[in-house]
């Protein structure tokens, strides 16, 4: 049941790779662009705005460099805010959000507004779900580690973005779930993205991280953590290839993650378009292929009405999903 709720929320829309045609007039190119990530340098934001900062360059989609930069805070919840009401019309800014977004919009962790407070440009990517430890720890696979969790479910320190109910915590939560273990026990400590909690990993604050598979892969090859585990349908493909799935352990849990963009709530729908346009136009490019692959991402589109399709989907299974967790 897990499973398949995991992947309703990712996939009801059946657009793993669809793109509709567009509905208005296309405005002019900012005259400036900027994306603000929810997170620290590192984060899976800040891969997200990485990833569309250099590949709209050099796909000459804009004539100069887009800006990066970040206001971290409630995995996303403060910028959300922040756009809405501080930069509600400005006609270059994008904000990367992911299946967490979703998540947490459903919990309506996000204050006083919802998803119908901004412009849900497109989601261009998808990432996994991944377990980390150090590389040196005793916690050699998921067995171990649910083997650990229904020993003493404290005695393992968890790191993840974001608190109770975020997308890292759900991970943990479903696996122990499985382990036969009541999630409310998990001792879970709160990361400022991979980078971070890499670190804490590393350093022995933390014994194991759920973050995401893109984001690891750096810490992977730097040698500061091991991914034991990854929740997805079969192995990925480069510097994660010989780590088993979940499922390969016979854990029935996987979780896809998109990843996309929005913009406020008040630019013109003529401003909107151009954005539209512009995504729509980058994932068809060479470019934009090899910069996704080269950072560990997946192939997944879907744009303007297709990614409102999919958010509100996500949104109404993680009602379900939040109920099977136990929150």
């Amino acid at each position: 049941m897990i499973k398949k709720t995991i992947y309703a929320a990712f996939c009801a829309t059946g657009l793993l790779a669809g793109i509709t045609a567009a509905a208005a007039q296309t405005g002019e190119a900012p005259a400036r662009t900027e994306c603000l990530a929810g997170g620290k340098p590192g984060s899976g934001f800040d891969l997200s705005c990485r990833l569309l900062s250099e590949t709209l360059l050099k796909t000459g989609l804009i004539s100069s460099r887009m800006s990066v930069n970040y206001m971290e805070g409630g995995a996303g919840a403060t910028v959300f805010n922040h756009v809405i009401g501080v930069r509600s019309a400005e006609p270059g800014l994008v904000v990367p959000a992911s299946l967490g977004t979703a998540l947490l919009l459903s919990q309506k962790k996000f204050g006083r507004y919802d998803e119908t407070n901004v412009r849900w440009i497109g989601a261009i990517a998808s990432d996994y779900g991944a377990v980390a430890v150090a590389p040196e720890s005793p916690i050699k696979n998921l067995s171990d580690l649910m083997a650990a969790l229904k020993q003493d479910p404290a005695s393992v320190v968890i790191g993840g973005a974001g608190t109770i109910g975020s997308q890292d915590w759900m991970k943990a939560a479903l696996i122990a779930r499985e382990a036969g273990v009541d999630p409310k026990k998990l001792r879970f400590v709160t990361q400022n993205g991979g980078a971070a909690a890499a670190t804490s990993v590393a350093g022995g604050h933390i014994d194991v991280y759920f973050g995401d598979a893109a984001e690891l892969g750096p810490n992977v090859q730097a040698g500061l953590v091991k991914v034991i585990s990854v929740l997805a349908d079969e192995r990925l493909p480069g510097t994660l290839a010989d780590v088993p799935t979940a499922e390969e352990e016979g854990v029935d849990v996987t979780w896809p993650i998109w990843r996309g963009f929005y913009a406020g709530p008040k630019i013109t729908d003529a401003e909107y378009q151009w954005w539209v346009e512009a995504l729509r136009k980058l994932v068809e490019t060479p470019e934009f292929a090899a910069e996704r692959d080269r950072r560990g991402l997946f192939q997944l589109v879907a744009i303007g009405p297709a990614f409102d399709e999919l958010l509100k989907k996500n949104i109404e299974n993680f009602k379900t999903l939040a109920k099977e967790a136990g929150l």
